[in-house]
């Protein structure tokens, strides 16, 4: 829920995102133009994103107190979509007014799309964290994370590695570590000659 100013009227509502804003500050009379990249009703600031010119710096943000606004002039409801020349450059008019700074207007954002790159985020954390045992060496954990990059089937037992369910590696996790768990033929030997190639690695 958002709050409202003593006008009755949200922060938001006030000082629209992607809106050209002209504004006076108090109590020196500043004049600040720009971009409304977002407010905060909790601070009750604004955010301005301001064109710069004569800079390698594309443009600055400035946070400024709602409160410390005197007047508000709106020079865009929108932020104008700018044309560019052969080289990615804006094309300013020629007008002579400085109202043709350019400003990329911010891009929409599905929450839905945020919520599932925090889950999957969190998701991979978890996953990565059952992958760390606290017993091991900092070589041991290495050698785990390269078998499981390799290989997949990877778990901890106890200080020893256990690859593809029949291959353990024992501290100190040298090739000569390895060893097979059951011998079952050739295709177990290929297996744990590869183990031992990327335990020596």
């Amino acid at each position: 829920m958002s709050s409202k100013n003593p006008n009755g009227v949200s922060l938001s509502d006030s000082y629209p995102a992607n809106s050209i804003l002209e504004l006076t500050l108090s109590p020196n009379g500043e004049v600040v133009k720009g971009l409304v990249y977002c407010t905060d009703e909790i601070s009750n600031s604004i955010v301005i994103k301001k064109s710069l010119e004569y800079t390698t710096l594309a443009s600055e943000y400035r946070i400024i107190n709602a409160s410390s606004v005197k007047t508000k002039k709106i020079i865009s409801a929108e932020a104008p979509k700018s044309k560019v020349d052969e080289d990615g450059k804006p094309i300013l008019g020629n007008d002579g007014s400085d109202v043709m700074e350019v400003f990329l207007p911010l891009p929409n954002v599905s929450k839905k799309n945020i919520e599932e790159r925090e889950k999957r985020a969190l998701y991979l954390a978890q996953e990565g964290m059952k992958h760390i045992n606290q017993k091991a060496t900092p070589e041991g954990q290495q050698v785990f994370d390269r078998l499981l990059k390799a290989c997949n089937e990877v778990k901890w037992s106890g200080e020893s590695i256990i690859v593809l369910g029949n291959i353990k590696v024992d501290p100190p996790y040298k090739s000569e570590n390895c060893l097979l768990l059951k011998s079952g033929g050739v295709k177990h030997e290929g297996s744990l000659d590869r183990v031992k190639r990327i335990v020596g690695a």
